[in-house]
């Protein structure tokens, strides 16, 4: 794909949305016009404002094929839709067009029990999932932050993560099937009902983390597993950042693999207890929060050896939560972050760049010097288990010489990950925010095979444009115009 073709939905001249046809295959109930409705689906939980020229809301698959029939032959951008909490810029409507809100296609959720499998649709929350398959004795691993609104589309759109990667692995390990509305409105089903399948290439896993751009998903199959026995939870207090990087891996290589390992630094522990507070030690540089579960004895002892372990590589003190009530405060904790920070300063900037387990203490070491180098405000938490940090600068937006400061830092905080063997993105995805630095990663002829792909499903370019591929002229982020 050519530069002049990547961006010809951009550059092309606009051609009108046909507002009454839409509401003629939707009702005028699920077409929305106005500048507030717009306006509510321009940004997600990432940065940048966008507005979209309409939203639409379909709720079944013949909905959505009519819609992408219309769109497509027009030639008119489409953007697929959870919940909002993308932190890449996924969803945004970069180039005007129409919003497709999946979030109201939620009446599947069917649990078959005796073949460990569930069948969705898009919209449904994955926390509602969670709680379906736990009644019948069983588990959905892939346990967003967000879970409580996101969406069954949007992790798949994304391919998210979670504090369980670390054990169980992320969306894309459960996903056994898929129903995609193509970029011409044709509909086609991947994968199936079986474990096993290895029929043709494997257009579910293409599928899984493409971020939209390929189709849209209108149903899936997903995995699920026996829910585990038991569960023990710990908190461990370091004085040194680097030294509980160094206690995580000596974790990993100890023969234990917890269900999630996470870390949080001194500036969130202080943002938390600022916030709710939680009991947390804002004196110490950082936490871990160790989590083991399966057969209770089994149990019972890898945290035992776990909290043993921290002991011996310098943490003050170890707490093992005795009880659910206690492992649920631990775990309040941790879900605290995200909204505590944001009240640090206006702007947060999300990323997740993640490195092999043996960089973890390398990264922190590095994370720590750009945070001095560029004097930005730098706090750190994350599935440090797998790798998967959540660096996060705090910033105003209308200080110019900051964000500056800002562009600099995250940068450097990707070319770190990259030269330690590291990734872009571990849950969060490329969307926009990531996009400038795709090369970086994939080479120019990585690059070029992806677009490939990209003009082959897509090749008028409508399928949530201005995403993943870096732009002419666009090789770095910018926060300032």
């Amino acid at each position: 794909m050519s530069a002049g073709e990547e961006s010809r939905v951009a550059s092309g001249p606009r051609r009108a949305v046909p507002i009454e046809e839409l509401r003629g295959i939707l009702g005028p109930g699920r077409v929305l016009t106005s500048e507030a409705d717009r306006l509510s689906y321009a940004y997600d939980a990432s940065f940048g404002v966008y507005a979209p020229d309409c939203v639409v809301q379909p709720k079944s698959t013949e909905e959505v094929q009519a819609v992408v029939r219309t769109a497509a032959r027009e030639r008119i951008p489409l953007y697929p839709r959870g919940s909002g909490s993308c932190l890449s810029g996924g969803p945004l409507p970069v180039y005007g067009g129409i919003v497709v809100d999946l979030s109201k296609m939620d009446g599947k959720l069917e649990i078959y029990p005796d073949d460990l499998v569930a069948v969705v649709s898009p919209g449904v929350r994955t926390l509602d999932l969670q709680k379906a398959a736990e009644r019948h004795g069983l588990f959905y691993p892939p346990d967003p932050s967000s879970s409580r609104i996101s969406t069954i589309g949007g992790n798949i759109a994304e391919n998210s993560g979670g504090p369980r990667g670390l054990k169980y692995g992320v969306t894309r390990d459960y996903v056994l099937g898929l129903e995609v509305v193509t970029a011409d409105g044709r509909v086609f089903r991947t994968g199936g009902h079986t474990i096993k399948n290895v029929t043709g290439y494997d257009l579910t896993r293409l599928i899984v983390g493409s971020e939209g751009t390929l189709g849209i998903v209108t149903e899936a199959v997903l995995r699920l597993l026996p829910k585990p026995q038991a569960r023990r939870t710990a908190l461990a207090i370091f004085d040194d950042l680097v030294v509980a990087g160094k206690a995580i891996s000596k974790i990993l290589t100890s023969g234990i693999l917890p269900g999630a390992l996470e870390i949080i630094d001194q500036a969130c522990l202080r943002a938390v207890e600022a916030f709710r507070p939680s009991g947390l030690p804002v004196d110490a540089e950082a936490v871990l929060l160790v989590e083991v579960d399966g057969h209770p004895a089994a149990v019972d002892d890898e945290i035992r050896q776990a909290a043993e372990i921290c002991r011996q590589l310098g943490a003050r003190s170890v707490e093992v939560a005795a009880d659910e009530a206690a492992r649920d405060r631990l775990w309040f904790a941790r879900r605290q972050i995200s909204p505590a920070i944001a009240r640090i300063k206006p702007t947060k900037i999300s990323e997740d760049a993640t490195v092999p387990r043996s960089r973890i203490p390398d990264m922190f070491a590095k994370l720590r010097e750009i945070r001095n180098k560029y004097g930005v405000e730098l706090v750190v938490f994350g599935h440090a288990g797998d790798g998967n940090l959540h660096p996060n600068i705090l910033c105003d937006l209308r200080d110019r010489e900051e964000m500056k400061r800002v562009e600099e830092a995250v940068a450097e905080i990707f070319r770190a990950a990259l030269e330690m063997g590291g990734t872009l993105s571990g849950e969060h995805g490329i969307g926009t925010m990531k996009a400038p630095f795709l090369t970086w990663q994939l080479g120019e002829v990585g690059v070029e095979m992806t677009k490939r792909i990209k003009q082959a499903w897509d090749p008028d370019n409508i399928m949530n444009p201005g995403k993943i591929f870096p732009e002419p002229g666009k090789d770095r982020l910018v926060f300032t115009s």
